[in-house]
């Protein structure tokens, strides 16, 4: 048992509460999620060349400072750092793919959240509010972002199998179930040279829609191709740069709720967190569909 949250800013004005709003949904989820919680937020884009990466180590003294200068005398760049926690967020004068190229050359030790040019990712063990309060959630602004509650059923107990699972630039997945052929669709994401970093069944689906992804299809083409290939149980929610989608398995076993009014779309594994957005009384409300993409986009 998991619990989702998500927020999509139809209205610009909402952008600096953003992340108060979505704490308040996060804490909502956890009675459904007390081992560990993350979040995605779409925020403070860099331009050009450059990229924005959100690393992780164990150890709160971590010498990232020295991984900066090291990875910018390799690549001739200018790299700016700021410590959240035991993550630190990464601004890099190079594309994700020459820094990610180096981190997995020279530092084995550091794990890759979240990658892209607005995207930040940060999930660690603990209550909610802990997690919420440690990366300073309240505070980011941004025009979406999605959030996970978790209660390990299929994998460990870490921060590196947390969600939400990020597997292209930009993108991520929160999901709630478990999927039974995770191990067979592995080795198949495998051959078609997606790389793995958990043994999580969830991973899976996010390298799969990456997959998808890669191939051209759309954010609702992507899941759409999911309720083929993936057996299971889910309820998942996934962002992308400027879009934003639901999807439930055709039992639909797992709960979710959607809301939606002139100012934003919010989707939660229970109404509780929904209850304190503002305008909720104007706002239609609705139980998502079985095997039915819900999908919204900022352009």
């Amino acid at each position: 048992m998991c619990g989702i949250v998500g927020l999509f800013l139809k209205n610009p004005a909402l952008e600096p509460v953003l992340g108060k709003h979505l704490e308040t949904m996060l804490i909502g989820m956890t009675d459904r999620g007390p081992d560990s919680a993350g979040i995605a937020v779409y925020h403070s884009p860099v331009t050009g060349k450059r990229s924005k990466l959100t690393l992780f180590n164990a150890d709160t003294a971590y010498p990232w400072r020295k991984l900066a200068g090291d990875l910018g005398a390799a690549l001739n760049i200018e790299v700016d750092l700021e410590p959240r926690g035991n993550h630190v967020l990464v601004s890099a004068e190079a594309t994700e793919a020459d820094v990610i190229a180096w981190l997995k050359a020279n530092r084995s030790d550091v794990r890759i959240m979240g990658y892209g040019k607005l995207m930040e990712v940060y999930k660690d063990m603990g209550l909610p509010k802990d997690v919420a309060k440690k990366y300073g959630l309240a505070q980011m602004q941004g025009s979406h972002a999605i959030g996970h509650t978790r209660m390990a059923t299929e994998s460990a107990v870490t921060t590196e199998h947390s969600h939400p699972f990020t597997a292209a630039p930009d993108m991520c997945l929160v999901h709630n179930g478990s999927l039974s052929n995770h191990n067979n669709l592995r080795r198949w994401l495998k051959k078609q040279g997606q790389e793995f970093d958990t043994d999580n069944d969830s991973e899976v689906a996010a390298r799969y829609f990456a997959y998808r992804l890669s191939e051209g299809a759309t954010l609702k083409e992507a899941l759409e191709a999911g309720l083929t290939d993936l057996d299971g149980f889910f309820t998942f929610t996934m962002s992308t740069k400027d879009g934003f989608a639901v999807l439930r398995d055709g039992v639909a076993c797992k709960p979710a709720v959607l809301a939606e009014n002139d100012d934003w779309v919010a989707m939660a594994s229970e109404f509780r967190s929904l209850a304190y957005l503002p305008n909720i009384e104007k706002a239609k409300i609705w139980e998502p569909a079985p095997a039915t993409v819900y999908s919204w986009s900022l352009h």
